[in-house]
């Protein structure tokens, strides 16, 4: 570990699938106080990063470091979710208590792995429970998953990810496919988790409506392209070479705004 705050270290790691390697040469830290953003354009190694740190998947070169006993939960893409799995919103959140190595009867590529969950106690319950009104979906506990919206959805994996009260909380492309509302309602609670001390990585491709408002930001596009604020990553010069496109860079109320110039000069 680098320092005493770190939860992940990454020490030039390289990973992929077979013989194919996705992401190239990362050193990276994950402390406890982070709030980072992953971004890059689609097939650039954002969610092999995150498997990464998630330890579904093993580096091909480098090494990962972990603190002790660390507890770390993950939401998947919504896309990735097989929705017609028989199993309802508090027995989906209850699901969050066990590992995940068995794999998640939510995720289509693992269901083949899923093993029986062992009976809920009712302290596990309360805390679901708890959850799932701190999110504000508490009247669908007995709901089936696939009658929930978008960002039902989202919250829901939210809890299931909550209730093993994790250090580190990983989150690939959470605000896909929602509202407006439902993306600002999402970044306000991942602010209020981190403020709470939890690690949030999350990965993303909006950079106006996600990534501008994230403390931190790691660009990538098969290696670590920059690593900063906002402030100091989304530049036309780190863009160009994260998304290989001319994009231009504009402050509104103090904020960076991104324009594709190519758009503008249709």
């Amino acid at each position: 570990m680098t320092s005493p705050d770190t939860l992940i270290h990454l020490e030039h790691v390289s990973a992929g699938y077979g013989h194919d390697t996705v992401v190239h040469d990362v050193t990276l830290d994950i402390d406890a106080g982070t709030f980072a953003g992953i971004v890059g354009p689609s097939g650039a190694g954002k969610t092999t990063l995150l498997k990464v740190l998630l330890s579904t998947l093993r580096p091909q070169h480098g090494t990962v470091t972990r603190s002790p006993a660390l507890r770390v939960a993950y939401v998947p893409q919504l896309e990735t979710v097989d929705w017609n799995f028989p199993v309802t919103v508090g027995e989906c959140v209850l699901m969050g208590r066990t590992e995940r190595h068995l794999g998640a009867p939510s995720d289509r590529h693992t269901r083949s792995a899923w093993r029986p969950w062992p009976w809920p106690s009712s302290a596990e319950r309360a805390a679901a429970a708890e959850l799932l009104g701190r999110l504000g979906i508490s009247d669908l506990t007995d709901r089936h998953i696939r009658e929930l919206s978008g960002g039902q959805q989202q919250r829901m994996f939210l809890a299931r990810a909550l209730v093993r009260q994790p250090q580190v909380l990983l989150l690939d492309e959470p605000t896909s496919g929602v509202d407006v509302n439902t993306r600002h309602d999402v970044l306000h609670l991942l602010a209020d988790l981190h403020d709470e001390g939890v690690a949030i990585v999350l990965t993303t491709h909006d950079l106006n409506g996600m990534a501008a408002h994230l403390p931190h930001l790691i660009c990538i596009n098969r290696h670590v392209v920059a690593v900063g604020t906002p402030e100091q990553v989304i530049t036309p010069a780190v863009l160009e070479e994260t998304f290989g496109a001319q994009l231009e860079v504009l402050q509104h109320l103090g904020m960076p705004v991104v324009v594709d110039i190519a758009r503008l000069g249709a």
